[in-house]
């Protein structure tokens, strides 16, 4: 979930504008202690922010020290939303959207953020190694290390903190990720949302998509772009009903449906199919309101033979909402036997 206001908005009141962290640096993973027997908690659907159990990718947790965790995960061969791309490779968005819910997880379980707490979503990085998403593997399990930094308190509360991960399967590095998250009361929420929040029952019109395949999707349902007045330009779709994008009502537009978005955008501007991200990055000005046009404009940036990078800006009521920059290598180029 994207933030109110400008990211470096100087403001510690509760209000859900706080300022993130200004130590931005990622706490390292490599060479994380193992984690040695001991017992595991396991994860819900209601701490991962999840409303059915096959969303829930995370499965387990255990704590190895005051900020180090590891996690076990399962990433399915098969999912409505988060399942392969193509033959060869599961779908690499599928490691934000577990960093996302393992964070929560921690938040909560680990951290002592009450159940109704509000989260914002300041950046979210992912780099992954698409070779290693085979869905031949999907049976093994994932195991995630997991370092918590910049923690900040309100009380005995929890303010912010920053979560970064590494990902293996079957001990062959898969992703590494990190993000940083801040937290609201829902009194401060109230305060902050109360024009958007008295809209929740008011429909959202949903506008007509563009083609699945243009947008890297095998399903209608799924494409989250609507066309716009341009080349390279386009409108965000919001479906309210979509059951993984908005598991449950909300106010705004969920961050990683915005993280979607971006995907869907690159993939349109570029032609690639399937257009496999080896590098996401996205930082968060403010939310993305359910009732304004958000018109997501691309850029494709080099001209590396081997990699293409596309830098995605959405913007709504001529402010930015969102920026994002994604990377995937070109597909290999098959000679002609003839």
């Amino acid at each position: 979930m994207p933030k109110t206001g400008p990211l470096s908005a100087p403001t510690d009141d509760q209000t859900g504008r706080e300022a993130p962290p200004a130590n931005r640096t990622v706490a390292a993973v490599e060479n994380a202690p193992h984690a040695e027997p001991g017992p595991h908690t396991t994860v819900t659907a209601d701490l991962a922010h999840r409303t059915t159990d096959t969303d829930v990718f995370p499965t387990r947790w255990r704590r190895i020290s005051d900020a180090r965790f590891r996690f076990t995960a399962h990433w399915p061969a098969a999912h409505p939303f988060f399942g392969p791309v193509d033959d060869r490779h599961q779908d690499p968005m599928i490691v934000g959207e577990t960093l996302r819910q393992a964070s929560m997880v921690l938040a909560h379980a680990e951290y002592g953020a009450p159940a109704d707490t509000h989260f914002v979503m300041w950046d979210l990085t992912v780099t992954a190694d698409p070779s290693a998403l085979a869905p031949a593997d999907a049976a093994e399990p994932v195991d995630i290390d997991v370092v918590c930094s910049e923690v900040r308190r309100r009380g005995r509360g929890l303010s912010s903190m920053r979560t970064t991960m590494e990902f293996r399967r079957a001990g062959r590095f898969v992703a590494r990720g990190t993000g940083s998250t801040g937290c609201t009361s829902p009194l401060a929420y109230r305060r902050l949302r109360e024009r958007q929040l008295a809209a929740l029952e008011t429909p959202v019109p949903l506008l007509p998509g563009i083609a699945p395949e243009l947008a890297g999707r095998s399903r209608a349902e799924d494409v989250v772009l609507a066309p716009a007045d341009g080349p390279g330009v386009w409108l965000l779709r919001v479906d309210t009903s979509h059951p993984v994008l908005f598991p449950r009502p909300n106010d705004h537009v969920p961050g990683m449906a915005l993280f979607e978005a971006a995907r869907q955008a690159a993939t349109a501007a570029t032609g690639q199919h399937p257009f496999l991200p080896r590098a996401m990055t996205a930082t968060f000005a403010r939310y993305a309101e359910l009732h304004s046009p958000c018109r997501l404009e691309t850029e494709v940036l080099g001209t590396d033979p081997e990699e293409v990078t596309v830098r995605v800006s959405g913007r709504q009521d001529g402010e930015s909402v969102f920026t994002a920059t994604l990377t995937s290598a070109r597909p290999a180029r098959v000679r002609s036997l003839s």
